[in-house]
Protein backbone atom coordinates (compact mmCIF):
# COMPACT_ATOMS: atom_id res chain seq x y z
CA UNK A 1 0.00 0.00 0.00
CA UNK A 2 2.83 2.34 1.08
CA UNK A 3 4.60 1.37 -2.08
CA UNK A 4 1.97 2.21 -4.06
CA UNK A 5 1.12 5.25 -2.55
CA UNK A 6 4.20 6.61 -3.21
CA UNK A 7 4.60 5.75 -6.70
CA UNK A 8 1.55 7.11 -7.90
CA UNK A 9 2.42 10.75 -5.86
CA UNK A 10 6.17 10.43 -7.30
CA UNK A 11 4.76 10.22 -11.41
CA UNK A 12 2.26 12.79 -10.49
CA UNK A 13 4.84 14.84 -9.03
CA UNK A 14 7.18 14.30 -12.34
CA UNK A 15 3.88 15.17 -14.67
CA UNK A 16 3.24 18.27 -13.09
CA UNK A 17 -0.03 17.08 -13.01
CA UNK A 18 -2.10 19.12 -9.77
CA UNK A 19 -2.68 16.72 -6.94
CA UNK A 20 -3.73 16.44 -3.02
CA UNK A 21 -0.20 15.37 -1.28
CA UNK A 22 -0.62 13.70 2.27
CA UNK A 23 1.75 15.63 3.87
CA UNK A 24 3.42 15.14 7.42
CA UNK A 25 5.72 17.88 8.66
CA UNK A 26 8.93 17.37 10.24
CA UNK A 27 8.77 17.42 14.32
CA UNK A 28 8.90 20.84 16.19
CA UNK A 29 12.26 21.06 18.13
CA UNK A 30 10.82 22.72 21.05
CA UNK A 31 7.73 19.78 21.18
CA UNK A 32 11.19 17.47 21.05
CA UNK A 33 12.17 19.23 23.54
CA UNK A 34 9.20 18.18 25.64
CA UNK A 35 9.27 14.87 24.97
CA UNK A 36 12.37 14.25 26.56
CA UNK A 37 11.67 16.54 29.28
CA UNK A 38 8.78 14.20 30.08
CA UNK A 39 10.97 11.02 29.24
CA UNK A 40 13.59 11.73 31.72
CA UNK A 41 10.99 12.85 34.38
CA UNK A 42 10.25 9.24 33.87
CA UNK A 43 13.65 8.03 33.92
CA UNK A 44 13.29 6.71 30.84
CA UNK A 45 16.53 7.02 29.03
CA UNK A 46 16.80 9.25 25.94
CA UNK A 47 19.71 10.36 23.59
CA UNK A 48 21.62 13.84 24.40
CA UNK A 49 20.24 16.36 22.71
CA UNK A 50 22.22 19.04 20.51
CA UNK A 51 22.19 22.80 21.72
CA UNK A 52 20.49 23.93 18.91
CA UNK A 53 18.11 21.65 17.42
CA UNK A 54 17.42 21.95 13.53
CA UNK A 55 14.21 20.31 11.82
CA UNK A 56 16.29 17.46 10.24
CA UNK A 57 17.60 16.56 13.33
CA UNK A 58 14.54 16.61 15.25
CA UNK A 59 12.99 14.02 12.65
CA UNK A 60 16.46 11.79 13.10
CA UNK A 61 16.25 12.16 16.73
CA UNK A 62 12.29 11.31 17.31
CA UNK A 63 13.28 7.95 15.26
CA UNK A 64 16.31 7.48 17.99
CA UNK A 65 13.91 8.64 20.48
CA UNK A 66 11.64 5.78 19.69
CA UNK A 67 13.45 3.14 18.92
CA UNK A 68 14.88 3.95 23.29
CA UNK A 69 11.67 3.93 23.90
CA UNK A 70 10.65 0.49 22.48
CA UNK A 71 13.88 -1.33 24.08
CA UNK A 72 13.13 0.25 27.65
CA UNK A 73 9.25 -0.76 28.12
CA UNK A 74 10.89 -4.73 26.55
CA UNK A 75 13.44 -4.53 29.09
CA UNK A 76 11.53 -3.49 32.03
CA UNK A 77 8.43 -4.24 31.00
CA UNK A 78 7.02 -0.12 32.03
CA UNK A 79 4.86 1.94 29.81
CA UNK A 80 3.39 -0.43 27.25
CA UNK A 81 1.54 1.45 26.10
CA UNK A 82 1.70 5.20 27.84
CA UNK A 83 5.34 5.86 26.49
CA UNK A 84 4.41 5.16 22.98
CA UNK A 85 1.78 7.50 22.98
CA UNK A 86 3.83 10.18 24.54
CA UNK A 87 6.19 10.08 21.30
CA UNK A 88 2.98 10.03 19.29
CA UNK A 89 1.95 13.40 20.75
CA UNK A 90 5.05 15.28 20.02
CA UNK A 91 4.51 14.30 16.09
CA UNK A 92 2.83 16.95 14.04
CA UNK A 93 -0.52 15.96 12.59
CA UNK A 94 -0.67 14.49 8.98
CA UNK A 95 -2.68 16.58 6.47
CA UNK A 96 -3.54 16.85 3.15
CA UNK A 97 -1.90 19.44 0.21
CA UNK A 98 -1.68 20.35 -2.99
CA UNK A 99 2.00 21.45 -1.94
CA UNK A 100 4.75 18.47 -1.54
CA UNK A 101 6.80 18.42 1.52
CA UNK A 102 7.25 15.15 1.94
CA UNK A 103 5.93 12.76 5.02
CA UNK A 104 8.45 12.80 7.51
CA UNK A 105 6.98 10.02 9.37
CA UNK A 106 7.54 7.79 6.36
CA UNK A 107 10.33 9.27 5.55
CA UNK A 108 8.64 9.69 1.89
CA UNK A 109 9.71 12.38 -0.66
CA UNK A 110 6.70 12.28 -1.94
CA UNK A 111 3.54 10.70 -0.55
CA UNK A 112 -0.18 10.81 -1.36
CA UNK A 113 -3.55 8.63 -0.41
CA UNK A 114 -4.59 6.72 -3.53
CA UNK A 115 -5.31 3.07 -2.48
CA UNK A 116 -8.88 3.91 -0.71
CA UNK A 117 -11.10 5.57 -2.97
CA UNK A 118 -14.39 4.20 -1.22
CA UNK A 119 -13.87 5.82 1.79
CA UNK A 120 -11.44 8.52 1.22
CA UNK A 121 -12.23 11.71 -1.05
CA UNK A 122 -8.43 12.90 -1.56
CA UNK A 123 -8.02 9.49 -2.70
CA UNK A 124 -10.59 10.11 -5.62
CA UNK A 125 -8.93 13.24 -6.28
CA UNK A 126 -5.18 11.40 -6.74
CA UNK A 127 -7.28 8.68 -9.15
CA UNK A 128 -8.76 11.60 -11.63
CA UNK A 129 -5.32 12.89 -11.35
CA UNK A 130 -3.76 9.77 -12.10
CA UNK A 131 -6.07 8.70 -15.04
CA UNK A 132 -5.20 11.98 -16.65
CA UNK A 133 -2.00 12.09 -16.22
CA UNK A 134 -1.78 8.84 -18.27
CA UNK A 135 -4.46 10.23 -20.75
CA UNK A 136 -7.05 8.02 -19.56
CA UNK A 137 -9.89 10.41 -20.87
CA UNK A 138 -10.34 11.78 -16.85
CA UNK A 139 -9.80 15.94 -16.72
CA UNK A 140 -6.72 16.78 -13.97
CA UNK A 141 -7.90 18.69 -10.74
CA UNK A 142 -7.81 22.26 -10.80
CA UNK A 143 -4.96 23.64 -9.06
CA UNK A 144 -6.22 26.75 -7.65
CA UNK A 145 -9.11 24.59 -5.80
CA UNK A 146 -7.22 22.40 -4.47
CA UNK A 147 -5.85 24.57 -1.53
CA UNK A 148 -9.37 24.98 -0.11
CA UNK A 149 -10.16 21.01 -0.86
CA UNK A 150 -6.79 20.17 1.39
CA UNK A 151 -7.81 22.39 4.32
CA UNK A 152 -11.39 20.87 4.09
CA UNK A 153 -10.28 17.41 3.56
CA UNK A 154 -7.97 17.66 6.88
CA UNK A 155 -11.06 18.88 8.58
CA UNK A 156 -13.11 16.36 7.93
CA UNK A 157 -10.80 13.58 8.95
CA UNK A 158 -9.93 14.88 12.15
CA UNK A 159 -14.12 15.46 12.87
CA UNK A 160 -14.46 11.51 11.25
CA UNK A 161 -11.62 10.60 14.21
CA UNK A 162 -13.21 12.18 17.14
CA UNK A 163 -16.46 10.49 15.80
CA UNK A 164 -14.40 7.09 15.46
CA UNK A 165 -12.99 7.73 19.02
CA UNK A 166 -16.19 9.08 20.80
CA UNK A 167 -18.44 5.64 19.30
CA UNK A 168 -15.65 3.64 20.42
CA UNK A 169 -15.86 4.56 23.80
CA UNK A 170 -19.62 4.08 23.50
CA UNK A 171 -19.12 0.51 22.79
CA UNK A 172 -16.69 -0.63 25.24
CA UNK A 173 -18.69 0.99 27.80
CA UNK A 174 -21.51 -1.04 26.66
CA UNK A 175 -19.43 -3.56 27.06
CA UNK A 176 -17.65 -2.96 29.78
CA UNK A 177 -20.98 -2.53 31.98
CA UNK A 178 -22.17 -6.36 30.68
CA UNK A 179 -18.55 -7.68 31.51
CA UNK A 180 -19.48 -6.54 35.34
CA UNK A 181 -22.73 -7.76 35.42
CA UNK A 182 -22.19 -11.02 34.65
CA UNK A 183 -19.07 -11.06 37.09
CA UNK A 184 -19.81 -8.26 39.58
CA UNK A 185 -18.55 -4.51 40.01
CA UNK A 186 -16.20 -5.66 43.04
CA UNK A 187 -14.07 -7.17 40.71
CA UNK A 188 -10.51 -5.78 40.34
CA UNK A 189 -8.60 -5.25 37.45
CA UNK A 190 -4.73 -4.76 36.30
CA UNK A 191 -4.37 -1.47 34.55
CA UNK A 192 -1.43 1.11 33.53
CA UNK A 193 -1.46 4.95 34.05
CA UNK A 194 -1.75 5.89 29.92
CA UNK A 195 -2.48 10.22 30.79
CA UNK A 196 -3.00 12.13 33.35
CA UNK A 197 -4.50 16.09 33.87
CA UNK A 198 -4.29 18.15 36.90
CA UNK A 199 -7.77 16.19 37.38
CA UNK A 200 -6.59 12.68 37.59
CA UNK A 201 -5.04 9.67 35.87
CA UNK A 202 -7.02 8.16 32.81
CA UNK A 203 -6.03 4.03 33.19
CA UNK A 204 -6.17 1.42 30.71
CA UNK A 205 -6.95 -1.95 31.75
CA UNK A 206 -7.80 -5.49 30.93
CA UNK A 207 -6.44 -4.78 27.51
CA UNK A 208 -9.86 -3.30 26.24
CA UNK A 209 -11.33 -0.86 28.32
CA UNK A 210 -10.05 2.96 29.28
CA UNK A 211 -11.57 4.96 32.38
CA UNK A 212 -10.35 7.94 34.69
CA UNK A 213 -9.40 7.79 37.81
CA UNK A 214 -10.64 11.83 39.36
CA UNK A 215 -7.98 12.65 42.39
CA UNK A 216 -10.74 13.30 44.60
CA UNK A 217 -11.03 9.46 45.38
CA UNK A 218 -7.80 8.80 44.54
CA UNK A 219 -5.38 7.33 47.28
CA UNK A 220 -2.20 5.63 48.33
CA UNK A 221 -1.07 2.20 47.88
CA UNK A 222 -1.81 2.20 51.29
CA UNK A 223 -5.04 3.53 51.15
CA UNK A 224 -4.33 6.72 52.58
CA UNK A 225 -6.17 10.24 51.32
CA UNK A 226 -3.90 12.51 49.59
CA UNK A 227 -3.79 15.72 48.13
CA UNK A 228 -2.01 15.44 44.47
CA UNK A 229 -0.45 17.81 42.21
CA UNK A 230 0.65 17.16 38.61
CA UNK A 231 3.96 18.34 37.73
CA UNK A 232 5.29 20.56 35.19
CA UNK A 233 5.55 17.86 32.27
CA UNK A 234 2.34 16.02 32.70
CA UNK A 235 3.77 12.70 33.75
CA UNK A 236 3.40 12.46 37.33
CA UNK A 237 0.99 13.16 40.12
CA UNK A 238 2.67 13.64 43.68
CA UNK A 239 0.87 13.77 47.24
CA UNK A 240 2.02 16.76 48.90
CA UNK A 241 1.40 15.30 52.55
CA UNK A 242 2.77 11.27 52.25
CA UNK A 243 5.38 12.18 48.91
CA UNK A 244 3.66 9.46 46.95
CA UNK A 245 3.25 9.16 43.55
CA UNK A 246 1.49 7.92 40.28
CA UNK A 247 3.24 8.01 37.31
CA UNK A 248 2.87 7.65 33.78
CA UNK A 249 3.14 4.08 32.66
CA UNK A 250 3.00 2.51 36.32
CA UNK A 251 0.68 -0.20 37.06
CA UNK A 252 -2.16 -0.03 39.11
CA UNK A 253 -4.90 -2.25 40.13
CA UNK A 254 -8.50 -0.37 40.05
CA UNK A 255 -12.58 -1.04 40.36
CA UNK A 256 -15.06 0.32 38.47
CA UNK A 257 -16.90 2.81 40.27
CA UNK A 258 -19.66 3.44 37.59
CA UNK A 259 -20.55 3.32 33.93
CA UNK A 260 -22.04 5.60 31.90
CA UNK A 261 -22.17 4.05 28.96
CA UNK A 262 -24.21 5.98 26.55
CA UNK A 263 -21.52 8.99 27.67
CA UNK A 264 -18.79 7.10 27.01
CA UNK A 265 -17.70 7.32 30.13
CA UNK A 266 -15.95 4.86 33.16
CA UNK A 267 -15.00 6.50 36.74
CA UNK A 268 -12.63 4.41 38.10
CA UNK A 269 -11.33 3.80 42.03
CA UNK A 270 -8.32 2.55 43.59
CA UNK A 271 -8.71 -1.11 44.60
CA UNK A 272 -9.02 -1.38 48.34
CA UNK A 273 -5.58 -2.21 50.07
CA UNK A 274 -5.66 -5.58 51.59
CA UNK A 275 -2.89 -5.70 54.78
CA UNK A 276 -1.57 -9.46 55.03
Amino acid sequence: MIAANEAVASLLQRARVPCLYRVHERPDPDRLERLVAQLASLEVPTPPLPEHITAVQASELVGEISQQVDAYVRRTGRGRRAFGALVLRSLKQAYYSPKNIGHSGLRSTAYCHFTSPIRRYPDIVCHRALLSAIRAGERAPRAHELAELGAWTSEREREAMEIERTSDDVARSFALERVLLDRGWERGFDGEVVGMISAGAFVAFDESYEGMLPVRSLTTEAGEREWWELNEQGTILSGQQTGAALRLGDGIRVCVERVDARRGRVDLVREPHVSG
